[in-house]
This record gives structure tokens, C-alpha cells and sequence, in this order.
């Protein structure tokens, strides 16, 4: 482990108000979208799409690092250019999400642990040689009747903390993601307990896993009522339940929070963020920021739909879209901006 790259590598995954860019879709997941949307479930289809992303003009104005999935980064330009030398020419630092998946969890109906450590280390080794700098690791916790439990949480946490142990070790700087999920009808305040819970959890896992704290990221959830839920709380009451909630629990030597959207639509993960750095940001020991997927690609797969004469209008939606979070980061964000 090569202490000061990871911090250099973390602080410039942060930099200049910028975010990441989550493109690490799983093919099953991919392929879903696609469907929806009327394009072929082929692997050429989504190398054009993910091409698309890569070379959109300007991306790097909002995005400091891109997030590939495994066939992702393994993918060319139509023109035989790997999509990793594409991003970094552009300043894009590439990363990569090297977990296999949330799996039921035995003797905990309804709960789920995350799989992928077993040859981590290799894995981790030729992903370094193709050009990732840092990683990504999710893990799913449910609200729900008696859940999550202690037995789901403590499980999770340990396998992020391992996780992140063999990542340093690597000079790989780790993305820690304990997602509480939206689904369901629980309160802003049942998510505000059970994500306080989780990152209790997480932090003493890190500790005991001798994670660098300085050469980490954290990529949670916000504090969200669930999708079904009757009362659906102000953007300024989620970012005062947000931070409030982190400033219990992520220790000051984190240099970041970068949030997923999970689910939020593009529109309300960017008033959110922004309503967090308007009302927090000068107290704040961390900083926050966004990695987002579907709130900052799904109006250009929309636009494009598999067609190579939609391209240039689904880049500048795409730009559009991350600059609007560009925007939520430095606390300028507002809902006239969403015009473009």
C-alpha cells in the first residue's frame, strides 16, 4: 500500500466540484434497460451505448472518474480504441465495480449479502494493469417487518471492509457503498435509523480491517422515505436528515461522500444534493457529491434508443444532465437550469 497515492488518487476523484459517473451496470441490469427502451440486448449494442458515454464532449467539465463494469472495461471504440485510454485522454480517471452481486443471505429471509471476494486480489491485480485506479463495492440493506437485522448489517460490513483492505493494498482507492434501499412504505425516519445503524457498522468494520480512511470514498444512500411511502418529506428536510445522519457517524478523515441516486428521479437527486451544500457546506469536515447512474444517464437512453442519428442529442442530454450536478455540488443548482 502507497499511502500517498491513495490519498492523491481519493482528493482527485474529489476535485475541482466535480463527481463520478456510475456506469458499471450489470449486463442483466443493462439489458433490462434496454428492453424498456425498445434496443437489442447485445453485447454490440451496449458497447455503441457505453461508446456513446465515453466520448460524449466535454463529460470531464462535470466527471472526475467513470465506473466500468467488467465487459465495460474490456471494450473498444468503434475505431479500436479502449474505453479506458478514451476516459483518461479526456481526464477521466477509470474505475471499476468488482463485487459479483448481492445473494440471499442463509437463515435471513428477506436479506441479502454481497459476494466477491474469493480471488479478489487477482482480479484487483489485472484491473490495475488495465488502467483502474480505484473500485467500487455495493452492498444491499432492506428496511422492512423485523429487518434489516444485526446479523445482515455486521455481514456486510465486513465483507465492504475486506474489501477495501485488499483494494489499498493494491493502490486501489475503494468506493464503500451500504445502500439502504428505497423500496417499500417505511418513514424518512425509519431510513435515518437504519443508515445510521449500517455506518456504525461499516466504520468499526474499516478500523478492524486497518482501512486507510483517507484513501476511501463513502457512496450511501440518502435519508429517504421509501418509494410507497403516504408522506414524502421536503428536499430541505432530507438534506437536514442526510447530513445530520453523517455527521454522527463518518469520521472527518473521509475526504468524501459521493451519493447514489437509487432510484431518485434525475430532478430530485440534484435538488437534494444542492439543498445539502446550500444549507451544510461550510461546516462540513467531508465533501459531498454525487455518483450517479440512471439520474444522470437515463434522458440520453432515452433519447438514443439504439439509433447511431440520435448519438450527438443523447451526448448533449448526457452533458446536460451531469453539469445540472455539477451545479448541486457547488450548491448553484436550481430548477430553471433543468431546461437546457
Amino acid at each position: 500500500m502507497t499511502r500517498q497515492k491513495l490519498i492523491d488518487t481519493a482528493r482527485a476523484l474529489l476535485a475541482n466540484y466535480k463527481g463520478l459517473l456510475a456506469m458499471d451496470e450489470s449486463t442483466e441490469t443493462c439489458n433490462k434497460r434496454f428492453a424498456k427502451a425498445g434496443i437489442p440486448q447485445t453485447e454490440e449494442a451496449r458497447r455503441a451505448y457505453r461508446e456513446l458515454i465515453v466520448t460524449t464532449p466535454g463529460l470531464a467539465d462535470s466527471i472526475n472518474g467513470a465506473i466500468l463494469y467488467d465487459e465495460t472495461i474490456h471494450q473498444k471504440t468503434k475505431d479500436g480504441t479502449p474505453f479506458v485510454k478514451v476516459l483518461t485522454d479526456a481526464g477521466i480517471i477509470p474505475g471499476i465495480k468488482v463485487d459479483m452481486g448481492a445473494k440471499d443471505l442463509a437463515l435471513f429471509p428477506g436479506e441479502k449479502v454481497t459476494e466477491g471476494l474469493d480471488g479478489l486480489r487477482t482480479r484487483l491485480k489485472a484491473y490495475v494493469e488495465m488502467g483502474a485506479r480505484f473500485a467500487k463495492w455495493r452492498a444491499v440493506i432492506t428496511i422492512g417487518d423485523g429487518i434489516p437485522t444485526l446479523g445482515c448489517i455486521e455481514a456486510n460490513a465486513h465483507a465492504l471492509a475486506r474489501y477495501a483492505a485488499l483494494c489499498q493494498e493494491a493502490d486501489v482507492v475503494p468506493i464503500i457503498e451500504p445502500e439502504v434501499l428505497m423500496d417499500g412504505t417505511h418513514s424518512l425516519e425509519a431510513c435515518r435509523a437504519a443508515t445510521e445503524e449500517v455506518l456504525h457498522h461499516v466504520f468499526e468494520a474499516l478500523h478492524a480491517q486497518r482501512v486507510m480512511l483517507e484513501g476511501m470514498i463513502l457512496k450511501p444512500n440518502m435519508v429517504l422515505p421509501g418509494l410507497a411511502s403516504p408522506k414524502q418529506e421536503s428536499v430541505d428536510e432530507v438534506a437536514d436528515a442526510t447530513v445530520e445522519t453523517f455527521l454522527r457517524t463518518v469520521p472527518a478523515a473521509v475526504p468524501g461522500i459521493a451519493f447514489l441516486s437509487g432510484g431518485q428521479s434525475g430532478e430530485l437527486a440534484s435538488a437534494r444534493l444542492n439543498a445539502m451544500n446550500v444549507r451544510f457546506k461550510s461546516r462540513l469536515p467531508w465533501v459531498l457529491t454525487f455518483s450517479y447512474s440512471r439520474a444522470i444517464q437515463q434522458p440520453a437512453l432515452d433519447i438514443w434508443r439504439g439509433e447511431e442519428a440520435n448519438v450527438a442529442a443523447a451526448q448533449q442530454a448526457l452533458y446536460h444532465r451531469a453539469a445540472l450536478n455539477r451545479a448541486a455540488r457547488c450548491g448553484d443548482y436550481n430548477a430553471a437550469m433543468e431546461k437546457p
